[in-house]
């Protein structure tokens, strides 16, 4: 069982890794073996060209690794920056969604004082229907043991 690798290269960061044909090289992964999933340097040109440069991701140069903390440390600052962009979009949809409740409030409010206003009125309406009530009661008795008196 041989060592099969990834034949569609897949590019990766660049830190100006050459092959032998003064290429870039791409970074690839191991798909079988013993190095399953290991990352190495290839040549942008394999399998068409028989280039022999070969070398693992993890052997840096110190340029090469101060290259990859300074890519580490710019993917942290996207990182932060797509963060702080999708909670200020969220921000903004949250005050939207604030001053929509606030006005629905509003309107609530309004609605409130307009039914306790009606409310009111119903009720001195009653107040007025019970007083008219009573008093055809009153006028009723009274017309009638003046009837009854008159008899």
């Amino acid at each position: 069982m041989g060592i099969r690798l990834f034949l569609k290269p897949k590019k990766c960061w660049k830190f100006n890794v050459r092959c032998n044909f003064g290429k870039e090289a791409l970074i690839r992964t191991v798909k079988n073996g013993p190095n399953l999933g290991m990352k190495f340097y290839g040549c942008p040109l394999w399998p068409d060209k028989h280039c022999e440069f070969f070398r693992w991701v993890n052997e840096h140069t110190d340029m090469e690794e101060n290259q990859l903390k300074l890519l580490e440390k710019d993917t942290v600052i996207c990182e932060l920056e797509v963060e702080l962009k999708n909670r200020d979009e969220k921000t903004k949809k949250l005050k939207s969604k604030k001053a929509k409740l606030e006005e629905d409030l509003k309107h609530m409010k309004n609605e409130l004082s307009e039914m306790r206003i009606e409310i009111l009125k119903c009720s001195r309406n009653e107040k007025n229907m019970y007083m008219a009530f009573l008093f055809s009661w009153i006028f009723f008795g009274f017309v009638f043991f003046c009837r009854k008196y008159e008899e």
